[in-house]
């Protein structure tokens, strides 16, 4: 595990947010960059549905820490999920309520609470006091209940042919970064991760990204080429671009 030093302090970490480049916040498909990523999210909504449909075995309460724009949410409740949700950024909750869906300013809002899911898409590495947020996350899932966090990986191959250029690396937003070995360790025993599945869209997107941060290069057939080797090598070396990290409560807490 890598981890941002030094870190920006927590009253000024959403100035780091406030760009009309940081996508997660928008749903702006203006450009070439941010009109593949909205496309590539829309599939990859549907595949997130259905992930947690599958391991939950049907619907249920599903809290989305991290929310954005709400846009998961708003699959996941036409799927028949009951929905709750929370992300500090103000102009991406304003979003999100212009679809229907209220969120919370912080998921420690919903203390006391239970939920059926609970899902983290590539948010855990922006959460401050790490150590104490995991706890409060693992106390608002239910006994047998599922918690999916997705992050980047900074074992994978587009990582190291990057190095500082890496995209994924994205300091000071992203205050942490994991590999599958400190995944595997950061949660209590009550956790136990029962599946990690890769994101072969992410390499494509991240070396896109990471080239324009390289060259300048506002579209490069290399970024693509790096992507699908990364891809390629993690075939045998088993660390992609960014994972998904399946963890099940154990019914009884130890």
């Amino acid at each position: 595990m890598l981890v941002t030093t030094p870190q920006p302090a927590a009253e000024n970490l959403s100035d780091y947010y406030e760009s009309d480049a940081y996508i997660s916040h928008t749903d702006s498909e203006n450009g070439l960059l941010p009109f593949l990523y909205q496309k590539v999210k829309q599939r990859a909504l549907k595949k997130k549905i259905g992930l947690i449909t599958k391991l939950n075995q049907g619907s249920g309460s599903l809290l989305d820490i991290g929310a954005g724009t709400g846009e998961f949410l708003k699959k996941a409740s036409e799927k028949g999920w009951e929905i709750y949700g929370a992300e500090p950024n103000k102009k991406a909750r304003t979003i999100s309520e212009e679809k229907g869906i209220t969120l919370k300013e912080s998921f420690t809002e919903f203390a006391g609470q239970k939920f059926d899911v609970i899902t983290l898409w590539h948010v855990l590495e922006h959460i401050p006091k790490l150590h104490e947020a995991i706890t409060q996350i693992e106390q608002l899932l239910k006994p047998g209940g599922i918690l999916l966090i997705a992050v980047p990986n900074y074992k994978s191959y587009d990582a190291k042919h990057y190095k500082e250029f890496w995209a994924a690396y994205d300091v000071p937003r992203h205050l942490w970064h994991f590999s599958k070995v400190s995944m595997a360790k950061l949660f209590s025993e009550n956790l136990e991760l029962i599946k990690i599945k890769p994101m072969l869209f992410d390499s494509f997107y991240v070396s896109l990204l990471s080239e324009k941060y390289k060259t300048g290069a506002k579209f490069s057939l290399k970024a693509f080429g790096i992507g699908l080797w990364s891809n390629i090598r993690a075939l045998k070396s088993k660390e992609y671009s960014s994972h998904i990290y399946c963890f099940k409560k154990e019914l009884k807490s130890k």
